[in-house]
Parts: structure tokens; sequence; C-alpha cells
């Protein structure tokens, strides 16, 4: 007796999977590489204060960045050996669409998650330290919620491949 098919284990693996590297982006590309903002910038701003306070926020900034990178491995390891369990698995058929569409709402769920409680909830940081970051706040949900369409639309087509592939056999 075959087992029906499942790709819930695929969908869950690739959105932990895109969780982590939707905050790998975000930490890397905006902390890191441009520099637009620091898990708590808008709380200890690392722009137009003196050397000291400089110092004193980027430490503390460092440190907050460094437990937000913390997570994102987190979520990452835990989407890998989500994974490893999905393709050991002989009722989960691999679908490359299904697994990028779950890419993209975990990377989109991010977005939401991260923008809503960091940028308009708490304050924390906003995606640039300015006076108009309210419009990169929104850009930024903006884009968590196309990852997530684009997402789902995916993983609806992979899944009527899937089961084309499975009725032509």
């Amino acid at each position: 007796m075959t087992q029906p098919i499942n790709q819930r284990p695929l969908i869950s693996a690739g959105t932990l999977l895109g969780i982590g590297i939707g905050g790998f982006v975000d930490g890397i590309l905006f902390h890191q590489l441009l520099q637009l903002h620091n898990m708590l910038s808008a709380r200890f701003p690392v722009r137009n204060v003196d050397a000291r306070t400089l110092a004193v926020h980027l430490e503390i900034n460092m440190f907050w960045d460094g437990l937000f990178h913390v997570f994102t491995w987190i979520m990452t390891v835990i989407g890998i050996a989500m994974l490893w369990y999905a393709v050991r698995q002989r009722n989960v058929l691999l679908s490359t669409k299904t697994f990028v569409g779950a890419l993209a709402i975990g990377w989109g769920l991010f977005n939401l998650v991260e923008g809503i409680i960091d940028h308009h909830i708490l304050h924390v940081h906003h995606v640039t330290e300015t006076e108009n970051h309210l419009i990169w706040d929104l850009t930024f949900l903006a884009a968590g919620i196309l990852l997530m369409v684009v997402g789902s639309m995916l993983i609806q087509t992979g899944q009527r491949d899937t089961a084309a592939v499975l009725r032509n056999t």
C-alpha cells in the first residue's frame, strides 16, 4: 500500500530556510554592507553622535545584530534538518517550484513579521534611519507580501505539475 503524496515537509523546510535566508539578506545587506540600520539603531543611533557615544552605541548594536544572526542561523539549521527529513520520505515528491515557492513564502514572512514588529510596533530600527523612513518601511512590507504571493503561486504550480506527473505514470 502506497502512502499519499505529502508536500508539507518540503514546504515547511523551504519556509524555515526562507526565513533564515531573508534574515541573512537583511542582516548582511542592510546591517553590514549598506549600513542602513542595525537592530537597535533607532534607539542607539550611530550617526550624528559624539565619538564616545558612537563607540557605546556600536557595541550595543553589534551585540543585538549578533543575536539576530543567531536567530537566522538557527532557522537555517532547522530548515536544513527538515529538508533532510523531507527528501528521505518516499511520499514527498521533490518539486523545484514548490521548494522555491516555500523559500519565497519564508522570506516574505520574515519581512512581514520583522517589519511589523521592529519597524512599526517596537520602533527599534527602520530600513533607513532617515526622516523619510516610512516609505522604506512600507516598501519592505510590500516586498514581503509580494514574495508570499509569488511563493504561493509557485507552490500551486509545483503541486499541479506534480499531480500531472503522477497521473501520467
